[in-house]
């Protein structure tokens, strides 16, 4: 005869699980030079934007492509191109972004990204204060078990 099972209820993973907690972030003056440097230098595809810890934008890889002229880096580069580089995260950042917290199923997050068509997740405290990012290959790395890379 077998030997009852005892089943207890399971609870969803939560993104604290699987989240980025070593975020890369700038402040609403830092110019997009530094901005551009950071993601060729790190090969991501979003940046925080902070005041004092606590979130206040995100700025992707496309918005800084929109932001800054074609011609930089290239022979036609002219003065006028090159200072598209001065302009300054708040005037490019998506300001108020959906954000998550710790606590949150992976797949409410998911379904978050899905609902708002984002492909990150900003992960802050009740209060604002950033924690860490949760981005769609982190979902799908969960979901395949696939091991996480940092940056």
């Amino acid at each position: 005869m077998e030997s009852p099972r005892s089943v207890l209820p399971t609870t969803p993973p939560t993104i604290a699980k699987i989240m980025s907690r070593r975020v890369i972030s700038v402040t609403m003056d830092d110019f997009l030079g530094k901005i551009q440097e950071l993601f060729h230098h790190h090969h991501f595809h979003h940046l925080l934007v902070v005041e004092q810890r606590t979130l206040v934008g995100v700025i992707s890889d496309r918005d800084l492509l929109k932001a800054l002229s074609p011609n930089i880096g290239t022979w036609s580069e002219t003065e006028r191109d090159r200072a598209t580089l001065h302009k300054r995260a708040h005037q490019i950042m998506s300001r108020n972004p959906v954000t998550a917290h710790t606590d949150s199923s992976i797949d409410a997050a998911a379904q978050l990204m899905i609902e708002k068509n984002i492909s990150c997740l900003p992960i802050t405290t009740k209060e604002g204060i950033l924690e860490g990012i949760l981005s769609w290959k982190d979902i799908l790395k969960a979901l395949v078990g696939a091991p996480r890379t940092t940056i």
